[in-house]
């Protein structure tokens, strides 16, 4: 198999240090680009005597010209927290990192996919959320600067393969968890864990009542590559995500069985927007990607616990 060139825009990020570890291992030269807003050297520290391994601070919002093979652009703050907290750069990441990147792409007739979210469903009034759904958002919402920044971005990858021949793929990602998760990013999988080491009070946004569907990061990375590796004819977007469905409450409750927490549940105000169901159809990935998720939330729960114990107590 021939050794690949790759980007991978955001790879020093939760999901892109799992991507360039597993490009990496496959044989490839990873090219990773961050401006560490969110992602960390941590994260990556242990790819830097790879000599097929090269780093690159930069903004994606900047334009930049590189010789690769494939793209994966990923960069773009993920969480609620980060992504709110300055909503006018977030938008910017999504759609002119989008336009940087597929510019670059076309230049240099570089395959290039589009790590997209399962937030452009919304709150969604279709359950499951198959590709064919066309979302539930609030375009002025207080998440709209990524939801509507993802779904722009969408868009521009649709145009420049309708206008340019661009060679895209676009994927929906849900729920993901697993170690490098940063333990601030305010999402529901570390902030339960965290606070149930910490031996603080497990914060739940609503009644519990409301559903998310949880895939772990090596069942995700598995899914990615191999939407890259489809025929040119399949370009999503697909869903990628585990379809096994779970209350917010079921959630912490195993949490806090799994870390032998003496951790207090309490319930606060459910945030603006916040989608009250979410679980994929993968009927596409199963069919196109021959992709299924292998590992159960216990024990994808287990491997994030213990990176977080180790985190915790360096």
């Amino acid at each position: 198999m021939s050794t690949k060139r790759i980007l991978v825009t955001g790879g020093a990020g939760f999901l892109g240090s799992h991507l360039c570890k597993r490009l990496l291992k496959e044989g490839n030269e990873v090219v990773c680009l961050d401006n560490f807003f969110t992602g960390t050297k941590e994260n990556i520290k242990d790819f830097f005597c790879n000599p097929f391994f090269e780093l690159i601070r930069h903004d994606v919002t900047q334009p930049i010209l590189l010789e690769v093979d494939e793209i994966y652009n990923l960069a773009c703050p993920a969480s609620p927290i980060h992504y709110q907290y300055n909503g006018i750069k977030t938008i910017k990441t999504s759609v002119m990192g989008a336009i940087n990147m597929l510019g670059m792409a076309k230049r240099i007739k570089a395959k290039i996919l589009q790590a997209s979210t399962s937030e452009v469903y919304g709150d969604p009034d279709i359950h499951p959320q198959p590709e064919s759904y066309w979302g539930n958002v609030n375009p002025i919402g207080i998440r709209s600067c990524y939801d509507e920044g993802k779904r722009c971005a969408e868009s521009l990858f649709m145009n420049y393969h309708r206008q340019n021949n661009v060679r895209i793929k676009i994927m929906r990602i849900f729920n993901t968890y697993g170690p490098n998760m940063h333990p601030q990013d305010g999402r529901v999988v570390s902030n339960f864990i965290v606070q149930a080491l910490k031996g603080e009070e497990i914060t739940i946004y609503g009644d519990g009542r409301q559903t998310r569907s949880f895939c772990y990061v090596d069942d995700l990375i598995d899914g990615m590559i191999k939407l890259m590796g489809t025929s040119d004819k399949f370009i999503g977007p697909v869903n990628v995500g585990n379809p096994s469905e779970f209350t917010i409450m079921q959630l912490a409750e195993l949490v806090i069985e799994l870390t032998d927490s003496k951790s207090k549940i309490v319930k606060l105000p459910l945030p603006e927007d916040d989608p009250l169901q979410r679980k994929p159809d993968i009927t596409l990935a199963q069919k196109e990607l021959n992709w299924t998720p292998k590992v159960e939330l216990r024990d994808g729960l287990e491997e994030t616990i213990s990176y977080f114990k180790h985190l915790l107590n360096s």
